[in-house]
């Protein structure tokens, strides 16, 4: 019996400081805030996180399927940059957001499906599709932006703002608009990951390419409709950009997002080779990312450190789950 036990133990152990130490790591990060800023558990500040992270959240939603799917998307940033900019022109031209909002997701969609295709039927590997993608997106967005940024109209850009400053009180306390989208997106995916075929399928993907064709999943399917939903998800941020900024400067707009998305999905858990992953995980590292630089505001350490710091999460985060991978062989 004692030895039952002590298995058990062990066990458990494994499980906490292995699959769920996004958890644990999120909990220190929380301690250290508190140290460095005192105003770092106020109902203020909490949702200030959210909102911050509200926009790489949802993309590192889209991006966490495709990398437990064994693939990899760095073309976001420049997605959402061109997105943004074009989006503030319909908007301009018809005076509606929700035309702006179909267009913006259309056009996620169309730019995810290039993807998708480009590595299923074109065979490229995701790396060099995706940096295809990303160049283009960019240079596209630099030569119709070159005369300036792409701004909201006068006469819209109150009603227009409101979707990033807006906020819903309940009680006493009060939910921005951006951070309500941002958990909304995270249950959404949540369900998909854990209740859908299409989750297990991608897991299945990611996990054992070969296998899972073998057992019937429609693997190019999979891999396509990975990148589909990404994109979908840089169409709604780049809404939420244009609206929170008010306008999109074509060469510095989202620069650098994809490494954010993909830190926020190694910091949660996720493996970077596919496989294994939760939502739940890229959700609190996301939010961790966001504490680190609430953290070095508050150190007075400064934000041009940002990439380093997204570089160094990923290669710790690769480096710890080596190590796991190693142990467990």
């Amino acid at each position: 019996m004692d030895k039952i036990k002590k298995i058990n133990g062990k066990t458990i152990l494994d499980t906490v400081f292995g699959e769920y130490s996004f958890v644990l790591s999120f909990i220190v990060l929380c301690i250290l805030g508190r140290i460095f800023n005192a105003k770092f558990f106020t109902w203020n500040n909490i949702t200030n996180l959210f909102v911050q992270g509200s926009m790489i959240g949802l993309i590192a939603m889209g991006m966490t399927l495709v990398i437990c799917a064994g693939l990899i998307d760095i073309s976001i940033g420049s997605q959402v940059a061109m997105i943004g900019g074009f989006g503030i022109l319909v908007l301009n031209a018809t005076g509606s957001v929700w035309v702006m909002l179909l267009f913006c997701i259309a056009a996620g969609c169309l730019l995810g499906l290039i993807n998708g295709l480009l590595v299923t039927k074109g065979g490229m590997p995701p790396m060099v599709a995706t940096l295809a993608t990303m160049s283009a997106c960019r240079a596209v967005i630099n030569y119709y932006g070159a005369t300036g940024p792409f701004t909201v109209s006068k006469d819209l850009f109150d009603s227009f703002r409101m979707i990033a400053v807006g906020k819903v009180s309940i009680g006493s306390l009060t939910f921005p608009y951006l951070m309500l989208i941002f958990i909304f997106f995270v249950i959404v995916f949540d369900v998909i990951m854990k209740k859908t075929a299409f989750g297990k399928h991608v897991l299945a993907v990611g996990s054992n390419e070969k296998s899972a064709r073998l057992s019937g999943i429609n693997v190019d399917l999979v891999k396509i409709m990975t990148f589909v939903l990404t994109g979908a998800m840089c169409g709604i941020a780049a809404l939420m950009y244009a609206s929170r900024m008010t306008a999109v400067a074509s060469a510095s707009a989202a620069l650098g997002w994809e490494m954010d998305a993909i830190a926020g999905v190694a910091i949660g858990g996720t493996s970077m080779t596919g496989g294994r992953g939760k939502i739940a995980g890229t959700f609190l590292g996301i939010l961790m990312f966001k504490i680190i630089n609430n953290i070095l505001t508050a150190a007075n350490i400064s934000s041009y450190l940002n990439g380093a710091i997204s570089a160094a999460i990923i290669v710790v985060a690769v480096l710890l789950q080596n190590f796991q991978n190693k142990k467990s062989a």
